[in-house]
C-alpha cells in the first residue's frame, strides 16, 4: 500500500519552520525582560541599603546637633566620651555606618556655629570611589 503525500507548492515549503523560529524569538524576548527586571531588583535594593544608611547619618547627625544644643556649645570633640561620636557612628550593630567617622568644624565666620560631617563607605563599594557623606550645618543661638 503506497502512502499520499501531497506536494507542498513552493510557498508552502519556504513556510515550513517558521513557527520554530517564532517561539525561540519570543523566548529570547522574554529572557530578556527577565534579565531586566532582576537587574532592576537588584538597583532598588542597592538604593534602599544607601537610603537607609542616609537615615542612620542624619540620626547620628541629630542627636550630635542635640548634645550641642544641651551643652549650650558647638565645641563638642567627637572622640571624646564613652562610646564616643566615632565609636558610635562606625558600629554597624548599634544603629552606626560602616566605617563612619565625624568630624565637627566650627564655622569661622559666624560665632556658634559648626558643620558636622559624617562620612562612611558601604562595603560593597571599591576602593577607587568616593565615601558617601552628610554634612549638617548647626547654629546655636547668642547668649547675651
Amino acid at each position: 500500500m503506497t502512502r499520499y503525500q501531497p506536494k507542498l507548492s513552493s510557498g508552502q515549503a519556504s513556510q515550513s519552520g517558521i513557527a520554530l523560529i517564532e517561539v525561540l524569538v519570543s523566548i529570547l524576548l522574554f529572557s530578556l525582560g527577565i534579565l531586566g527586571l532582576i537587574g532592576l531588583q537588584a538597583r532598588a535594593i542597592s538604593l534602599s541599603v544607601d537610603a537607609e544608611d542616609r537615615n542612620r547619618a542624619a540620626l547620628i547627625a541629630n542627636d550630635i546637633a542635640t548634645t550641642m544644643w544641651t551643652q549650650r556649645t558647638v565645641a563638642i570633640d567627637p572622640a571624646a566620651g564613652t562610646p564616643s561620636w566615632n565609636d558610635r557612628a562606625s558600629n554597624p550593630q548599634a544603629g552606626g555606618l560602616p566605617g563612619g567617622t565625624v568630624t565637627i568644624t566650627p564655622v569661622a565666620a559666624t560665632p556658634n556655629t559648626a558643620d558636622i560631617l559624617i562620612t562612611w563607605r558601604p562595603p560593597q563599594r571599591s576602593a577607587s570611589e568616593q565615601d558617601s557623606r552628610l554634612t549638617t550645618r548647626v547654629a546655636l543661638p547668642l547668649i547675651p
